[in-house]
């Protein structure tokens, strides 16, 4: 179908998309199926779905699974629109194509504050940045798995597309029976008229192709019977009997191994090597200087026969190591520097203000109580199980890229830029990812890999980083700090909220090191530094957040949840001290101030109920709330924990969630376990100190992620919506730190204000 022959109107959750040919939009994703690889015994029938000779449907997949259950969610928006049982949708990895770019969509639909219909909420200075940088993304057709985006994302085209294909084979059917529509139906992959007449989608593919769909019309959610479903993920029998190919599991034949060795200091570099010794070591073929690739470190690879030579090689390379040109970074100075930079702020009405309503610094009417707190967070690793790898073969002028990355698109791109050939010459195949969690946003490298594939006469080599460089090197995690002061009035109600942060922003820097439309500084505001701190769903009448983004020269960047993951901490354990000074049980205090959010309000009922709040507890046990909004879902929960010697200990975690219409309700489930697991680790052990331009922790001894034996028992509970999805893989993290922090306060009287709770939790008891 030609993208100027489509008319899309009534898109919505339930609605009808009425397709007609003479009008399309140049903003039409559902693709000219022309554009896809012609393949013996495969119909394109637009730019997403193929049908096989054997009536399979082949969707075109642009987004990665990392764990996160996407191959399964969107493989059944098109099994239920194209009446096909999900076994028989199969996928295919997305080419090169803009179609598929979906960071600008994404932005673009990304609330900057939840009572944003009111004026002035977000200010215009937010809202220009935030629409600039969506045009640039929009512009370079940016594929991404990331933002807990993807099925937000292609909710709707998606579904118009595989509605699309079943209305074209049925149009099919017409012609070639000289029948009515309504007289046929699908069912189970095939096409039946009521005299008994039928044939399968392959027997009818390549007339459809040409065939005229007219009027299109999405499923009514009352006959979905997949949506809303907890299906099996597609991905768990290759998992489970070993088959699943991952980055380190690449093996064309004649591989070569190689690894790297990084400047120890972040921002170091590589003066003299001497290799003569290593290269006497046994399987070592050649020892590569590598510069910085898309912001990373200079380093040194080694390449052998076999991934062990090449790592016991790295450790006995005799390298000269340059410091960092601006002086040694140091992760406490930073704390202290971000913490001057907050209280300054808060101080003076300094940095971007990103939200502000009445006003804020007079507080209203004279206050009765005036409330006044600092908080922090620190520098934290990614810790993927699969560190960071990147098979390469550049033969023939072509380039050929096996790469466990959340960005094909840029990835391919640097491959193009380091061999020196055009975009089209790069075929990049992206295997499962052993975790991304906003690591593999970076594609650092990716340039390490086909650098050292140009020294290796053809072969493919494979580059892998050890566990040490991995978490020594990574793109971190943003240390933050925040002043929060608040007033209540008579009544124990809010009457002001001041909020200053202060902390590296992380977009500017990503797109700095990764987009070749910035080739210099880029200093725009950035949303996500103040995300879960100017859009909070409270009602205060007097508000004002601001944010100060420092240029600390630590690299950074994006983190599961970003910016929400350390601003909720700060945001919802300052609401719970407000509640405490107000002497109002904490959740009764925050229902108060979201009488006009109700799916809010009903997200934080549901948990509190689910999990007894106000109901006794065992002698030496407490509870914690906390409510978070973040990509398009609503998420609250409530922990039960006590201390022993070794620390807290969380026993139970209540997880309430509107997502929107959960197409998975299963995947749902696990990706709030998932994230209370990834959260409750950071909130009790994680930290990445840099002493000297070192980071200090190597590995996970002294990196510890949460043990089975400390894990909680967790229930989650998703509200029915029929609002379009929101995000899954994030929104489950915020939460978790603050009703920690909460619970922990409940039980001893001590508000920890600095993460990790662990330190801080056990001391003096």
């Amino acid at each position: 179908m030609k993208r100027r022959t489509l008319l899309l109107s009534g898109l919505g959750a339930a609605g009808a998309l009425i397709v007609g040919w003479s009008a399309l939009p140049p903003r039409s994703r559902l693709g000219d199926a022309s554009a896809l690889p012609r393949v013996e015994g495969e119909i394109a029938l637009n730019g997403w779905i193929k049908i096989a000779a054997d009536g399979t449907a082949l969707l075109v997949m642009p987004r990665c699974e990392m764990g996160q259950g996407v191959h399964t969610a969107l493989a059944m928006l098109v099994a239920e629109e194209l009446e096909l049982p999900l076994r028989r949708v199969r996928l295919l990895e997305a080419g090169q194509d803009s179609l598929y770019g979906n960071v600008a969509a994404f932005l673009a639909t990304l609330p900057l504050h939840p009572r944003d219909t009111e004026p002035g909420r977000t200010t215009m200075t937010v809202r220009v940045a935030h629409w600039m940088v969506s045009k640039v993304a929009r512009e370079l057709g940016i594929s991404a798995t990331g933002g807990s985006s993807s099925v937000a994302d292609a909710w709707e085209p998606l579904r118009l597309a595989a509605a699309t294909a079943r209305a074209q084979l049925v149009a099919a059917a017409v012609k070639a029976w000289q029948v009515a529509a309504t007289e046929l139906a699908v069912h189970d992959g095939m096409v039946r008229h009521r005299d008994g007449r039928q044939a399968h989608f392959g027997e009818l593919a390549l007339p459809a192709s040409t065939a005229s769909p007219g009027a299109v019309h999405l499923k009514d959610p009352s006959r979905w019977t997949l949506i809303g479903r907890a299906e099996p993920r597609v991905d768990v029998p290759a998992k489970s009997d070993g088959s699943a190919r991952f980055g380190i599991d690449v093996r064309p034949a004649g591989l070569l191994y190689a690894t790297v060795r990084h400047a120890p200091a972040l921002g170091g570099g590589v003066g003299r090597i001497d290799a003569d010794a290593v290269l006497k070591m046994p399987g070592v073929l050649r020892v590569v200087r590598l510069p910085a690739y898309a912001g990373g470190t200079p380093a040194v690879a080694v390449v052998a026969t076999s991934s062990w030579h090449a790592l016991r090689a790295a450790d006995a390379l005799d390298v000269q190591w340059l410091p960092r040109p601006g002086g040694a970074l140091d992760s406490r100075s930073a704390m202290f520097a971000l913490e001057q930079a907050a209280r300054a702020a808060a101080d003076s009405g300094a940095g971007t203000v990103f939200h502000r309503r009445g006003d804020a610094d007079s507080g209203g009417p004279a206050p009765a109580t005036r409330i006044e707190a600092m908080y922090s967070a620190p520098y934290l690793a990614h810790a993927t199980m699969e560190p960071m790898n990147c098979t390469a073969r550049i033969a023939g002028g072509r380039v050929e890229l096996w790469a466990p990355t959340q960005v094909p698109s840029l990835a391919r791109a640097l491959a193009a830029q380091v061999a020196g050939v055009p975009e089209e010459a790069v075929t990049l195949h992206v295997p499962y990812l052993g975790g991304g969690f906003g690591r593999r946003l970076d594609i650092d490298y990716v340039g390490q890999a086909v650098r050292v594939a140009q020294e290796t006469a053809g072969a493919p080599v494979q580059l892998l980083w050890s566990r040490e460089e991995d978490m020594t090197h990574d793109f971190y995690r943003p240390a933050g700090a925040a002043l929060l002061r608040g007033t209540l009035d008579a009544r124990g109600r809010v009457a002001s909220l001041v909020i200053a942060s202060a902390g590296d922003a992380i977009m500017p820097r990503s797109f700095e090191r990764t987009l070749p439309a910035f080739a210099g500084p880029l200093d725009l505001p950035d949303k996500t530094t103040s995300e879960g701190l100017f859009d909070l769903a409270y009602d205060v009448p007097h508000q004002r957040m601001a944010h100060v983004a420092t240029h600390i020269g630590i690299p950074v960047g994006s983190w599961r949840s970003v910016g929400h993951s350390h601003n909720a901490f700060f945001s919802e354990g300052f609401i719970d001290e407000l509640a405490h000074a107000a002497r109002q049980d904490p959740l009764a205090f925050r229902l108060a101030m979201l009488d006009d959010m109700p799916r809010h309000a009903a997200v934080l009922r549901l948990a509190a109920q689910k999990a007894g709040w106000g109901a006794p507890l065992p002698a030496g046990r407490a509870r914690g709330v906390a409510l978070h909004e973040s990509f398009g879902s609503i998420v609250a929960q409530v922990m039960e924990v006590s201390l022993s010697g070794d620390g807290p200990r969380v026993h139970r975690v209540v997880c309430a969630i509107d997502c929107g219409v959960a197409v998975n309700p299963g995947i749902v489930a696990q990706q709030m376990e998932s994230s209370i697991v990834f959260g409750l680790g950071a909130a009790l052990h994680g930290r990445i100190d840099i002493e000297d331009g070192v980071v200090k922790q190597r590995s996970f001894p002294d990196y510890p992620l949460l043990t089975l034996a400390a894990t909680p028992h967790i229930e989650t509970h998703v509200l029915t919506s029929t609002r379009a999805p929101g995000g899954v893989g994030e929104p489950g993290l915020p939460p978790v730190a603050p009703a920690l922090a909460n619970a922990l306060f409940a039980l001893t009287g001590r508000r920890l204000r600095e993460l990790p709770l662990r330190p801080v939790a056990t001391a003096g008891l």
